[in-house]
């Protein structure tokens, strides 16, 4: 039997899925996410998951995790533990409100929706599909397309939960919000959460997502954040990835933004056995900004894919795109570009960088920028590089009394920093400086923080 025809068994043991726990996946949602959630399991039955004939997924064989047997977390299941007693975050005490997620579900530590005098909206998604229907049902499931993208219609019909964040009109929230995402389960799981951020005209806000995995069975999360980013507002969003090597992780980050806006995002992929990060942007109005960035570091079997599409739909907007990677031992990277200008968008620039280092001949980075341009008054660029460290920077340091394995370190550290730099929030840049130094001598690992330390 040919791994199409497998995938096509998937799709359908998912739509079964759907149908014989449709009270527990409805329940808890208004009749508009209801109507939508049947839509997205409509799509999924009519669309293809990604094999290894699909162009987007040409390097990445997502088809072939799903294909595996797991556990679906379908409701919050009781665990009895005190979160301080095992886990303590890498990112702790940089002025931010910390939320928890378990399993997909928000953990609950005291109201499920808080309110700040000055009206900002944090808490869970679920809630707020009760208390606010009005905000949930205008942005949700807006912007990511669960009608052409199977990942999407899979996580738009599961995720019941997730973070849910609301920033009023003119207001400046002056904390950073920090997602926790945990995996902890005691068998194999498939995990579906989503994130609504809605940041309104005027507004400014900055989101931190930390991912962790604390037990040693195999996860696949499949998670949605969308964003939507009012008239003159300003967005930042920084994740961290730091899973284990039995996690398979694909995080699906749709934004939109309207005239005047700033929408930033930079993904730090530190560990994880299999990633697949999709960013993908819409400038729906004139003088938008978008900063996409990506820094992973993979050693062992890893393997991290980044798939970015940039829509340029209207004149005057500004895109800029830098990923980077290291990779060690026998590790495989990808990167795929894709900026679409369309004929209304003059005065296009639009800039995308990627850049890699491989450590052995065994490493592999597949690397494919693309530019589509219906406009003709416009600034594009793109350009990639694979190659190995410097030699000569390499000697001239070991001439000056630095030994091989710093000199190494040294190169690799300002290879990232051009990423890391990139963060606004010092105390956040600081800390990640750590992390990313801690990896590239091999002293992080996924569990570095987690007091179970089981292996």
């Amino acid at each position: 039997m040919n791994t199409d025809i497998k995938l096509a068994d998937v799709t359908e043991s998912f739509v079964s899925l759907f149908e014989s726990n449709k009270d527990i996946l409805l329940n808890g949602s208004n009749e508009h996410i209801k109507n939508i959630r049947k839509e997205a399991i409509g799509s999924l039955a009519s669309l293809k998951i990604p094999g290894k004939k699909s162009e987007d997924y040409k390097y990445t064989p997502i088809g072939e995790h799903l294909l595996k047997e797991l556990k679906h977390v379908l409701s919050p299941k009781i665990i009895d533990f005190n979160i301080e007693d095992i886990f303590s975050c890498d990112i702790p005490e940089i002025g931010t409100k910390a939320i928890l997620v378990m399993n997909g579900f928000f953990l609950n530590q005291g109201e499920e929706i808080t309110k700040y005098k000055n009206g900002v909206l944090i808490g869970s998604l679920k809630s707020a599909m009760k208390k606010y229907p009005e905000l949930v049902n205008k942005h949700f499931a807006k912007y990511s397309n669960y009608k052409k993208d199977p990942i999407s219609a899979l996580n738009t019909a599961f995720a019941q939960d997730g973070v849910f964040l609301y920033v009023p009109k003119n207001v400046k929230h002056e904390n950073s919000i920090q997602i926790i995402n945990l995996l902890l389960s005691d068998e194999d799981q498939m995990v579906q959460h989503r994130n609504l951020f809605i940041i309104d005209e005027g507004a400014e806000a900055e989101v931190l997502i930390c991912d962790h995995s604390l037990s040693t069975h195999e996860y696949l999360t499949n998670s949605v954040t969308e964003i939507f980013s009012d008239k003159n507002s300003n967005f930042n969003l920084t994740r961290i990835q730091n899973e284990h090597n039995n996690s398979v992780q694909i995080t699906n980050t749709f934004a939109h933004q309207e005239k005047d806006s700033v929408v930033t995002s930079n993904t730090i992929s530190l560990h994880g056995g299999m990633i697949r990060n999709n960013v993908n942007v819409t400038m729906n109005g004139e003088n938008c900004e978008n900063n996409s960035l990506g820094l992973f570091l993979a050693d062992k079997d890893q393997h991290i894919d980044n798939f970015t599409y940039i829509n340029h739909s209207k004149p005057n907007c500004i895109s800029k795109q830098l990923y980077k990677g290291i990779l060690d031992d026998n590790s495989k990277g990808a990167f795929t570009g894709r900026i679409h200008v369309w004929p209304d968008a003059q005065k296009t620039l639009a800039y995308q960088k990627n850049n890699s280092i491989l450590l052995t001949d065994n490493a592999k980075m597949f690397s494919k920028p693309q530019l589509e341009i219906y406009a003709d008054d416009v600034k594009c660029s793109h350009g990639a590089t694979v190659g190995q460290l410097d030699e000569e920077a390499l000697f001239y340091m070991m001439s000056r009394g630095i030994s091989q394995k710093e000199s190494r370190l040294l190169l690799m550290y300002a290879f990232a920093y051009e990423v890391i730099s990139q963060i606004k929030l010092p105390a956040l840049r600081e800390r990640i400086i750590e992390l990313v130094d801690k990896r590239l001598r091999g002293d992080l690992s996924r569990c570095n923080n987690c007091k179970i330390n089981c292996r």
